[in-house]
């Protein structure tokens, strides 16, 4: 893939889509980033096609298929998502469905433009994939675009956007090169988002909240998700909770859960990660002194939901460091319902040992 990064970089995307031959192109975004929308639209030009403002969280697949057919009827060869992973994951579905190219232009934190991976809710379910043509062809970061983006926002995306980093440091197919993408994601992160909550017009700080996102994203879209994503997967497709806030509020506890099993991956977050303690309690901190949700259960979780969640996500086994089951499971939803601080489980016991 191609990347463009920097001030002004939006007034290079016609020549990006010249470098991919794109001629038509439908320009995708949220209800709500209309604006922004337009303004990428403008540039385009003759290029662009239509503005189609209906991409929400989670992808739901009667969206994708209005928006599929739209793009079909319009006679476009590719889209441009505009926004984060809600605009992006709906051109990923079309491209997966119709074979049309993206060009993604990010406008949040969420690192979801530097993956292979798509995600589809159906029936109150949520699959995920991987396959490399949904894969945008060309990023255009700039930062310029991000200077509006709420401090809220700005900051459960970005903490989202570390979650990749975090999994991919204790992934089964972890590598040292996508280590240390990683571990540069998180430091990134970790210096800019206070200093964006501090002057949310700062252009270096937003600069570089861009490029640890770009690093998040890419050490996601090389590694295989584990428990904390699953987790996430299951609260927002059955339960509609909000993609970002729900990674906040969840990380350190899965972080928590894992690390007697990840000590590298402990290593390399306590030195990007600022403050003193276990990363996750440093997490959990830093969360809460930038402002984000603290609870699933101020995102719209009841106690009653837990067992549901839990059996959706031991029903399937996937990589993760440490043996999971439905009791664990539902133990770190509990805490994560209450908002509770988390704390490192025991070191594994000859059990677990064996297991995993």
């Amino acid at each position: 893939m191609r990347v463009r990064f920097g001030s002004g970089a939006l007034a290079s995307l016609p020549e990006e889509l010249g470098q991919i031959g794109l001629d038509r192109v439908l320009v995708l975004c949220s209800p709500g980033r209309e604006d922004t929308a337009e303004l990428v639209a403008g540039v385009l030009g003759d290029r662009c096609v239509g503005v189609r403002a209906d991409a929400v969280m989670h992808v739901p697949a009667d969206v994708a298929e209005r928006a599929g057919a739209a793009a079909v009827d319009l006679g476009a060869d590719g889209c441009v998502t505009v926004g984060g992973g809600s605009a992006i994951g709906l051109g990923k579905i079309i491209a997966l469905e119709h074979g049309l190219p993206i060009v993604a232009v990010p406008t949040t934190y969420a690192g979801s433009e530097m993956t292979p991976v798509w995600g589809l809710t159906t029936d109150g379910r949520k699959e995920t994939g991987r396959d490399p043509k949904v894969l945008p062809r060309s990023v255009v970061y700039d930062p310029d675009l991000t200077v509006s983006l709420p401090v809220g926002i700005s900051v459960t995306s970005g903490i989202n956007a570390m979650a990749h980093a975090v999994e991919a440091l204790y992934a089964p197919d972890a590598s040292p090169i996508i280590s240390l993408l990683a571990e540069e994601g998180v430091r990134a992160l970790a210096s800019a988002l206070p200093a964006i909550a501090a002057e949310p017009g700062d252009r270096e700080a937003r600069s570089d909240a861009l490029y640890g996102a770009w690093l998040c994203g890419a050490t996601l879209g090389a590694t295989t998700m584990s428990l904390h994503h699953k987790l996430c997967h299951a609260l927002g497709g059955t339960l509609n909770l909000p993609h970002a806030p729900t990674h906040t509020v969840v990380l350190p506890h899965v972080l928590a859960f894992n690390s007697p099993y990840a000590p590298a991956a402990v290593a390399a977050l306590s030195r990007a990660l600022p403050g003193d303690g276990a990363p996750a309690d440093r997490l959990w901190w830093l969360s809460r002194e930038l402002g984000a949700p603290s609870s699933l259960r101020e995102l719209g979780m009841a106690e009653a939901d837990i067992d549901l969640i839990a059996d959706e996500v031991t029903s399937r086994s996937y990589g993760n460091p440490r043996p999971i089951t439905a009791e664990n499971v539902a133990s770190l939803l509990r805490a994560s319902l209450a908002g509770d601080r988390p704390t490192t489980t025991p070191s594994p016991s000859t059990d677990e040992r064996e297991q995993s």
